[in-house]
């Protein structure tokens, strides 16, 4: 692509010290704005382009890279990273003969996408762009695409994600990644699914898609599965985000939506207080509350209340409910582990995953001690699915320390870190077992 950027009004020249300023920018530019330019790009070009869209948009990353070191940092980066991508997809545009008959209606709606550094796009277009977001989610997350590459394509499209980032994040090797986004783009052509936003019956099969593909993002980015950092707070919020565009859109202005959206706002606002300057791993007992986020909170109360709307229950209903009840508690002591507990037997009713009797278990201990939580713990239909679960073996390593068996609890505290994956895990994991074989828990 050789189209040549419009010059928008820089800032300060950046001087030959902040190498990693620049970075540190277009990096964070390039997560909040990646994936509205691939939506709006994709509206324009087709679902079919899809890879068109993405190369146009990463670009434009490439382009700021490569002149903002030495031409300073514009005063209004995301205005400059829309202009070069508008001005590299109209020079692709003119010289494709697919689009030269679509040139003049393409031409028109890139002029409502404001170039000018200092205004905001119209009511109408935002409106646009927070549909064509909507509808690429809803491609992203197609039932007849392989269910691991959904999420995969969801971080690469619409969260700006590398495939090297996505590998990390999951466990797999970078051309494994690259290989499925490749496999579920050509699913999307072989198939031709449209770009859309679904309606009826199959609006809700592709929801509940949809609310699952976001809720492992922000699982994944709450406590990332591997990695020096236990958590990935960029994948946190842009889980938010996405679940933000789907609950205001009238088509997902639905209970559950509100309630996913509820848990991930509730839960986020304690994301800072998880873990101490140098990474290590805070208990929620250990946490600071003062530095909780009380806007999130308050936000997150607000969807738990809209979530009550209708007659149905999902479990991300319970779920918001039993954030809600540590995000609400004083401190650790005041928590309503009864009400939680209380929650929980709702909640495997409809969900009895071993995970979630799991967190029940922690719960049946703070209620009625940890003999009981112990017995909950060996009770676990399909138990065997934990036997590869870090914290499985920590829970109970930390219930055996409260009945006073140390050199038992040591023994869980060994296994737990045999299988524990982040750096962050390890270290919290070496210091209880340390402490617990010198009997100073």
């Amino acid at each position: 692509m050789n189209g040549v950027t419009n010059p928008i009004e820089t800032g300060k020249r950046v001087s030959q010290e902040q190498p990693v300023e620049v970075s540190r920018l277009t990096e964070h530019l390039f997560r909040h704005e990646a994936g509205k330019l691939v939506s709006v790009l994709t509206g324009i070009f087709g679902i079919d382009r899809l890879q068109l869209a993405e190369d146009v948009v990463q670009e434009a990353l490439i382009r700021a890279m490569q002149t903002w070191p030495y031409y300073g940092i514009p005063k209004n980066p995301a205005a400059w990273l829309t202009q070069t991508a508008k001005n590299l997809a109209l020079d692709l545009i003119r010289r494709e003969k697919l689009f030269r008959d679509k040139q003049a209606q393409i031409t028109i709606t890139f002029e409502q996408w404001s170039p000018d550094s200092g205004a905001e796009p119209s009511a109408a277009f935002e409106s646009e762009i927070k549909d064509d977001r909507l509808r690429l989610m809803f491609v992203c997350c197609h039932p007849l695409l392989p269910a691991e590459a959904q999420t995969a394509l969801a971080l690469k499209t619409l969260c700006g994600f590398s495939p090297a980032e996505i590998a990390k994040a999951f466990l797999t090797t970078e051309a494994a990644i690259t290989k499925r986004l490749t496999r579920a783009k050509q699913r999307i052509r072989e198939l031709g699914i449209a770009f859309e936003i679904p309606t009826g019956e199959e609006f809700s099969v592709r929801l509940d898609v949809v609310l699952q593909t976001l809720y492992l993002l922000f699982n994944e980015g709450y406590k990332a599965s591997s990695g020096p950092k236990l958590i990935r707070e960029e994948i946190c919020q842009e889980a938010i985000r996405l679940a933000t565009v789907l609950a205001e859109h009238p088509a997902g202005n639905l209970p559950q939506t509100h309630a996913l959206l509820a848990l991930m706002l509730l839960n986020g606002a304690r994301l800072r207080t998880r873990v101490d300057v140098e990474g290590n791993i805070l208990r929620l007992q250990e946490q600071d509350r003062a530095h909780w986020d009380r806007a999130m909170i308050a936000r997150g109360m607000f969807y738990l209340v809209q979530s009550a709307a209708g007659e149905e229950i999902s479990h991300y209903h319970f779920q918001a409910a039993i954030a809600a009840c540590h995000a609400s508690a004083e401190d650790y002591k005041s928590t309503d582990w009864a009400k939680i507990l209380s929650l929980y037997d709702q909640l495997i009713e409809i969900d009895d995953s071993p995970v979630v009797a799991l967190n029940r278990a922690v719960a049946v201990a703070n209620v009625q001690g940890p003999k009981a939580g112990v017995e909950a713990l060996e009770a676990i239909q399909n138990r065997g699915k934990l036997s590869s679960y870090h914290l499985l073996y920590a829970i109970r390593a930390e219930l055996e320390i409260r009945l006073n068996h140390r050199k038992t609890a040591a023994e869980f505290f060994r296994k737990a870190l045999e299988l524990a994956e982040t750096k962050s895990e390890r270290t919290f994991l070496t210091k209880r077992l340390k402490a617990c074989e010198g009997s100073a828990i």
